[in-house]
């Protein structure tokens, strides 16, 4: 599985690379093309909570968990 993952959550992207996943840094938005999920650290969501998104799979916003509370999602999210 290929996980996107904002470029500034290097713990994540460790945490998932050691339980298997292949993670894709996230620097724009054709990046969203070839990854099964996508983490984001939710720093560019609208006043109203509201995400405007470029893709159909899962994306997860990890402002306020841990890398394995990300991980658990991302496993949630794709199982």
């Amino acid at each position: 599985m290929r996980i996107g993952v904002e470029e500034n959550l290097s713990n994540v992207s460790q945490a998932l690379m050691e339980k298997g996943y292949q993670v894709i840094p996230l620097s724009n938005a054709s990046d969203l093309n070839n990854v099964d999920c996508c983490v984001v650290t939710g720093m560019d969501s609208d006043i109203m909570g509201i995400e405007t998104t470029s893709t159909q799979v899962p994306v997860i916003e990890a402002s306020g968990l841990s890398a394995e509370e990300v991980c658990q999602k991302v496993e949630q999210k794709l199982h």
